[in-house]
């Protein structure tokens, strides 16, 4: 299965994809660097009506790189090694014998950038439905591309010059994670610092990198100053023209590019069920 047999149908505001004629559980060379083509043009590209076990998943989502280790907050090593795959996620509200079988819940979530928080934040998540609820729960994406685009001349520049630390304590919906405390300002959480304008290693396009906004803080700044100057920026993030959601079927298997998009989740109804297991992949320059 090569390029050729690979059909693209570009979605609405064109930094989306739908790929069709590839099954993600039988990829051969060819097909691969087919579809990445088509994800370093497109950072978001979804196929549909797949059947993946968590093997076939973590199988297909390596073929993009080495996978990050799910996020479980501050966790041992011996924790992580008792784990039955810590590189699939469950994310799910399903509650089973009085516990839930995933994490995030039915929550509204932030505008955020996977795991932005560590040193070497995951070029790629992978996400794939198994059970979705038949309303609610889609997924938000907005192009941080267009964002930076977006900004005024002068904040843009001044942006270029920014380094944004990412809070590590809280996740998309706002919990803390585990082992970790809330911290008395964003000067004290916890988190990586990185350029908040940096370019794409692949195909060189520059975009915004903000993470998520909550606890936030400019390297440097004045904690007023930086409020100010992030109250800013996010004011152009997730403008109309640069959005697009992602209505789930089950079957679904999305690709997006965290160097080049931020996404966030709609609430849904507490008592429908919706299952998704997710995989990351870790950046090649990290160790």
């Amino acid at each position: 299965m090569g390029r050729a047999s690979l059909q693209i149908r570009p979605l609405p505001n064109d930094f989306a994809a739908e790929v069709t004629g590839l099954d993600a559980s039988e990829v051969d060379g060819a097909s691969f660097d087919a579809l990445y083509s088509v994800w370093l043009r497109y950072p978001i590209v979804r196929l549909r009506e797949q059947r993946l076990d968590d093997g076939q998943l973590q199988a297909f989502s390596k073929l993009f790189g080495p996978l990050e280790y799910a996020p479980m907050g501050r966790i041992s090593d011996a924790e992580r090694d008792k784990l039955p795959n810590p590189f699939v996620t469950t994310i799910s509200n399903i509650v089973e014998n009085g516990r839930p079988i995933g994490g995030l819940g039915n929550a509204e979530a932030a505008w955020h950038t996977d795991m932005s928080y560590i040193e070497h934040p995951p070029t790629a998540s992978i996400l794939y439905a198994v059970e979705t609820p038949e309303e609610g729960g889609d997924t938000h994406f907005c192009s941080m591309v267009a964002a930076l685009d977006a900004l005024p001349s002068g904040l843009r520049d001044r942006a270029r010059a920014i380094r944004l630390k990412h809070d590590a304590a809280h996740d998309s919906v706002g919990r803390l994670r585990r082992g970790h405390r809330h911290a008395s300002s964003p000067l004290e959480a916890p988190g990586a610092v990185h350029p908040m304008v940096r370019p794409h290693p692949e195909n060189g396009t520059e975009a915004l990198f903000l993470g998520r906004r909550q606890d936030a803080y400019a390297e440097g700044l004045p904690l007023a100053e930086s409020e100010a100057l992030l109250d800013e920026v996010w004011r152009y993030v997730a403008l109309a023209d640069a959005v697009w959601t992602q209505r789930w079927r089950v079957g679904d298997l999305l690709i997006w590019d965290n160097r080049s998009v931020m996404h966030r989740r709609a609430a849904f109804d507490p008592g429908a069920r919706r299952l998704m297991r997710r995989t990351q992949v870790r950046p090649a320059t990290s160790p």
